[in-house]
């Protein structure tokens, strides 16, 4: 039996009823790793002596019927950029390249208490900034259906970890698709919960107003599974929301009898790839075939989404990225004059061209002058587009679309035109300005084997409406959700 071909659920009942144990599965974990990390590049570090050790300790928890969840003893790997006690978290960002915590994300905790066994920590764009995991000072990661592909960004170590099947499930963090994406690129299913719903304390900030962790992982039901053991509410997090409807698994019902389903006019246009257009309306033709009421309608405001989302990000990126500068910890230069000398030096020498970028673009527009022009328009379009689900809620319980214009480009393909690679962002970025919910699924392969994914989104605090719908579309799905399976 190829333990890593289950999900993560299903080897949670294996080890509960003593088929396996946690240090068989962990092991199995660390061996597939030790295989195909010099091909795939999906970590950045990977803790086998830790693993092992906590291993041990979650079997006895387990053994003595302290520990009893549906992921007790199932080893995870946890996004570079969420704080692990003791361990290496480095926002894949040679500044913070010895940066190891003295606290771990609240998050983590939480799938700590449920008997997670920590493997390591995943590569991802320096800093989350990125829809390729090609900007990270520890090498690129690559797409496991296809290596002269990329796995898609940010959290492609993630993603891509979960599709070569070198852990059973991994958490990453979404700031304008960036669970999602990677999700569509690399065939399996990663969800964004609504904004406030999994606290964000110890998540590294990129855009505070738009960053939220999320689970990655092989289908509807370990997505659901994961995301009712990570939400809280904690007084750590300013921005954390009380929720007592966090019981996400009651929504894993094959039924969207009546569900009223609208697809975008807007995300079905120009620019996107006409097999991926095909896969996203078969799909919704599954849906319909089972109940659902499919309807065209637009959306509006689509065109803004980009702009106004790369102002926003980028002026919460430049006040963000301000501490780190050197003094208390990271990377520090080795040869400098004076204080500011070695401020200019160190984050010169320490953060990478696509980090510099967004940097000084925040910068630019939140100084003097440009305030009004550029960030205060992006608030406001920000809050016209929260108007425009409003309005199309009030008619949808969930709306459908693609989660990135075409399949996985090849490497290299992207990084030269920046540009480019931001409106690849089309179709999430407006999900993460409004704060809403939103899942993809795997819905099929384009002519070059790849993977294309069909993304969900709800409406704030209804992830069990896209939990629903996710899931009854995956009970129609006939393919393999791991380039490994289907060799």
């Amino acid at each position: 039996m190829n333990l890593l071909s289950l999900t993560a659920v299903e080897l949670g009942k294996k080890i509960k009823e003593h088929e396996v144990t946690v240090e068989e599965a962990t092991k199995a974990a660390l061996d597939a790793i030790r295989a195909k990390e010099e091909t795939i590049n999906s970590f950045v570090t990977v803790d086998e002596e830790g693993a092992m050790a906590r291993a041990k300790e979650v079997q006895k928890g387990i053994d003595e019927g302290i520990i009893t969840g549906p992921l007790a003893g199932v080893p995870v790997a946890i996004k570079d950029n969420m704080c692990t006690k003791g361990m290496l978290t480095t926002c894949s960002s040679k500044i913070l390249y010895n940066f190891i915590p003295t606290y771990t994300a609240e998050a983590v905790l939480n799938l700590e208490k449920a008997g997670a066994v920590i493997i390591g920590k995943t590569n991802m764009d320096e800093f989350a900034m990125g829809s390729t995991t090609e900007t990270s000072a520890f090498g690129v990661t690559r797409n496991p259906w296809n290596t002269e592909h990329v796995p898609g960004g940010s959290s492609g170590g993630s993603c891509a970890a979960v599709a070569a099947e070198e852990c059973y499930y991994a958490l990453g963090s979404d700031t304008g698709g960036s669970i999602r994406q990677p999700s569509s690129f690399c065939g399996v299913t990663g969800i964004k919960p609504t904004y406030g719903t999994v606290s964000r304390y110890g998540l590294i900030a990129y855009g505070s107003s738009l960053d939220q962790i999320g689970p990655v992982a092989k289908d509807v039901t370990d997505c659901a599974t994961i995301l009712e053991a990570i939400t809280s509410y904690d007084e750590k997090d300013s921005t954390s929301v009380k929720r007592d409807d966090t019981d996400f698994t009651s929504a894993l019902v094959d039924d969207v009898k009546g569900m009223k389903i609208g697809i975008p006019r807007d995300y079905l246009g120009e620019g996107l790839d006409a097999e991926v257009k095909d896969a996203i309306l078969a799909a919704a033709k599954k849906l319909e075939k089972k109940g659902a009421i499919i309807e065209e309608f637009d959306l509006s405001l689509v065109e803004y989404a980009i702009p106004a989302y790369y102002v926003i990000a980028a002026a919460e990126a430049s006040s963000n990225l301000a501490r780190f500068d050197g003094v208390k910890y990271g990377y520090r230069t080795k040869e400098y004059e004076g204080l500011h000398n070695m401020y200019k030096k160190s984050r010169s020498e320490g953060f990478g061209p696509e980090v510099k970028r967004r940097i000084m673009l925040g910068s630019f527009v939140l100084s003097s002058g440009y305030y009004d022009a550029y960030y205060l328009k992006a608030l406001r379009t920000k809050a016209l587009i929260k108007q425009a689900f409003d309005k199309a809620f009030a008619k949808y319980d969930v709306i459908i679309g693609p989660a990135a214009p075409t399949t996985a480009p090849k490497l290299g393909e992207s990084l030269s035109d920046p540009l480019k690679m931001y409106l690849g962002d089309v179709y999430t970025v407006s999900v993460n300005l409004a704060g809403l919910p939103g899942i993809t699924v795997p819905c099929g392969l384009d002519s070059k084997g790849l993977p294309i994914g069909l993304q969900m989104i709800g409406d704030c605090f209804k992830e069990k409406n896209i939990i629903r719908a996710a899931y009854s579309f995956e009970q129609t799905r006939e393919y393999k959700h791991s380039p490994v399976a289907e060799a």
